[in-house]
């Protein structure tokens, strides 16, 4: 209950400072006629979209399996990425045609030191926000907070990067290069979307294989061999093959295993799984692992 109503506050905080954010990033690219900037305002107003549900659906996280749902309601955080997935393709083929049509209209001059400033208070409050969500987060083990927090580094990065990239822009007039400056607005909001395009691609077939229970890519079935191996070495457990499931934040592990012996211990079996259990939930903090004999 405690971890639940944390996640719940660090996930309202992200949400109230990503709406400022994207309040803030959508009146100055008005005042501006910043294309990155509104860029920006539309990406942050997505991300508060998949926020919102979130907040909504946290309780159901933390419902433990049954028989009626054996999965739990984990699978629900896979469809609403896709959603999220397909929305932010969807914003980013938008934008990039309203910004590719006013490159070919003759540019769009607007002032560099403004943009550069503003960036830079972005970044600054990025870092506040951050330091503050983190520091509710030290005892909480939520992939959801952890991938806020990756977004909120990012957009660390990202502003800081854009006041610099702004600030060394005003001294292109004075360089052979001279000639980009009305494009430079649009050259950054497409920098901006060409670097957000693969993250979403890869966020969105994520989100896929785990809604239709595809096998994880080898590197990381190869990662749970090893976690696993030692502990099946120490009872004498000969692995057959892995079965191995995300499902949303939740990782399920099913090893078939094979004994030398004629007989199996009942207590050597609980141990193992027990012993397996906490080495897996250290390492994947969601997971759930499983040991089945095989005749």
């Amino acid at each position: 209950m405690i971890t639940e109503k944390k996640e719940k506050q660090i996930l309202m905080m992200s949400f109230f400072s990503g709406l400022l954010f994207a309040i803030a990033e959508f009146i100055f690219s008005i005042y501006s006629h910043s294309q990155s900037a509104l860029t920006d305002a539309v990406y942050d107003a997505s991300e508060l979209v998949f926020i919102a549900l979130l907040l909504f659906l946290t309780p159901l996280f933390h419902k433990p399996v049954s028989e009626k749902h054996p999965y739990g309601y984990f699978q629900l955080e896979s469809i609403f990425v896709i959603i999220k997935g397909v929305m932010m393709l969807s914003v980013t083929m938008g934008v990039s045609a309203e910004v590719l049509d006013s490159a070919l209209s003759g540019g769009n001059p607007i002032n560099n030191a403004q943009v550069s400033l503003f960036q830079f208070c972005l970044g600054a409050a990025s870092i506040i926000i951050f330091l503050l969500m983190k520091r509710l987060n030290r005892n909480l083990s939520s992939p959801t907070i952890t991938a806020e927090l990756l977004g909120w580094k990012l957009d660390i990065v990202y502003s800081l990067g854009m006041s610099l990239a702004f600030f060394l822009s005003r001294y292109l007039e004075k360089t052979p290069l001279g000639f980009i400056t009305p494009y430079f607005d649009q050259i950054v909001a497409v920098l901006v979307m060409v670097f957000m395009l693969p993250e979403s691609i890869k966020v969105l077939w994520s989100a896929v294989r785990d809604i239709f229970l595809f096998s994880p890519d080898e590197e990381f079935i190869n990662e749970i061999k090893a976690l696993c191996g030692p502990v099946l070495e120490q009872y004498r457990f000969s692995p057959v093959f892995f079965d191995i499931t995300r499902t949303g934040r939740h990782l399920w592990v099913a090893i078939y295993f094979k004994i030398e012996t004629g007989s199996l211990k009942v207590q050597d079996l609980s141990d193992a799984l027990d012993s397996l259990n906490e080495k897996a939930r250290e390492k994947f903090q969601e997971c759930t692992c499983e040991l089945i004999l095989v005749p």
